[in-house]
């Protein structure tokens, strides 16, 4: 799946992204350390992965998008 970053702290490793419809998922140090970036720029397009429905939805993995 597919998202644009939408909030990042560099000091907790945590964040945002925004999906496609405009939905937006946090996301935690390890799903950030998952992907093995090491910045992350708002708006960036990212590759996800998420696990739960729901509220309980999150995300476990991203990485950037490459064309």
């Amino acid at each position: 799946m597919q998202a644009t970053a939408f909030t990042y702290s560099p000091d907790t490793r945590s964040g945002s992204v925004l999906l496609d419809d405009g939905t937006p998922l946090p996301f935690g140090s390890a799903a950030f350390d998952a992907g093995g970036l090491l910045l992350l720029r708002p708006g960036q397009r990212l590759r996800i992965e998420t696990e739960g429905e729901g509220a309980d939805r999150r995300v476990v993995f991203l990485t950037l998008q490459t064309f």
